[in-house]
């Protein structure tokens, strides 16, 4: 039988989500700095690109959190 759907600590998950992704964006950009000398181009722009899609998806997780805790609070 398959689990009921339990939603309750979505934004808490979520948050930790962002907090990891924020962790890896640092971590790329101190390794960018770190090895600026011994990366090419093309990889500093991929590193950089990268980060600008966590920057992003950030932000859709951030309209996801909005959007858990309307839900609960119009279930309450």
């Amino acid at each position: 039988m398959a689990k009921p759907d339990d939603r309750s600590n979505n934004p808490e998950r979520i948050e930790n989500i962002i907090g990891n992704t924020l962790q890896n964006m640092n971590e790329a950009k101190d390794f960018e700095k770190a090895h600026s000398e011994e990366l090419s181009e093309e990889e500093k722009q991929q590193i950089e690109q990268k980060n600008q899609r966590r920057e992003e998806s950030i932000d859709g997780l951030r309209e996801e959190i909005k959007d858990e805790v309307n839900d609960q609070q119009n279930d309450i």
